[in-house]
């Protein structure tokens, strides 16, 4: 589905604001159409695409580069006709090497419906997983004068990696995304930060709204996040992990002990089955 261009401008304008307020927001991950009908009826803000989520509803494992851009905005495409609501996508390394070939990436994903997107400093080589920041940077400016080249808001975070692969130099990430900010980025993200310190730290040595991962570190509502700072939040894989999980304990139950007592814990199909017949509710306006 192609959106118009009104639709697309007032997609990304709403993306745009909801950084903007004080409120902290968050920002739910879909991983195919049906999960994105679904958060869109329950009335969040906005959805993000999941590489994780995604890769696993594929049945592949997760991890940098591992799929395929097409197979990512393809995702993307389908969730975007799911929803009225602003979506963003994780992109992970936004599929290219040079400057050229990520700008490449954020105009596709502008044609796919998309109005954010993420940049990340991963490497996908487990010997050296972060980039040297140099490099990081000029990739997060290609990305960001490709945003900018576009005839509607687009929202790009970028990414430090450090903490996600083991690297706990907390340091290093702030002279990251303090470079990334410089570059131009619109929000910063630096997945898996270990406490609360933490995350004070981050969000008080940026003047750009900061997304942290909610579900890992820290259990912390989203009021409490944003007391830290925060201004946007993101789970993840966590919504499609939990929706494995049901499954999981389901199919064991049967294999293991042949009951279908999860059933009692199923939504029912009724239900569902409405969720996903009436039109995807369409986003309040402010008053």
């Amino acid at each position: 589905m192609l959106l118009d261009p009104a639709d697309r401008y007032r997609r990304g304008l709403a993306f745009k604001e909801a950084h903007e307020s004080e409120q902290a927001f968050v920002v739910a991950n879909a991983w195919d159409a049906g999960s994105a009908r679904l958060l869109t009826q329950l009335g969040f803000t906005a959805l993000a695409t999941t590489s994780a989520g995604l890769a696993f509803a594929l049945g592949h494992s997760d991890g940098v580069n591992l799929l395929d851009r097409e197979q990512a905005l393809d995702n993307a495409r389908a969730i975007v006709a799911a929803t009225p609501l602003p979506v963003g996508a994780d992109l992970e390394s936004c599929y290219g090497t040079s400057g050229e070939e990520i700008a490449h990436t954020i105009r596709l994903a502008a044609d796919a419906g998309l109005v954010g997107a993420s940049i990340e400093d991963a490497t996908g080589d487990p010997d050296d997983p972060i980039l040297p920041i140099e490099a990081a940077v000029e990739r997060v400016a290609a990305a960001v004068e490709a945003a900018r080249a576009l005839p509607f808001p687009f929202t790009l975070t970028a990414r430090a990696e450090n903490f996600l692969y083991g690297r706990g130099d907390l340091k290093d990430t702030v002279v990251r995304l303090q470079a990334y900010e410089a570059a131009g980025a619109d929000v910063l993200y630096a997945p898996c930060l270990p406490d609360v310190e933490a995350i004070r730290t981050v969000c008080s040595v940026l003047d750009r709204p900061v997304n942290v991962l909610a579900g890992v570190g820290p259990a912390l509502s989203v009021e409490e996040l944003r007391e830290c700072g925060a201004r946007r939040i993101s789970l993840g894989s966590a919504f499609a992990r939990a929706a494995l999980g049901g499954f999981l304990r389901a199919a064991r139950e049967v294999r293991e002990h042949g009951t279908f007592a999860f059933v009692g814990q199923a939504v029912p199909y009724a239900e569902v089955n409405a969720l996903m017949s009436e039109p995807a509710a369409e986003p309040e306006e402010d008053s």
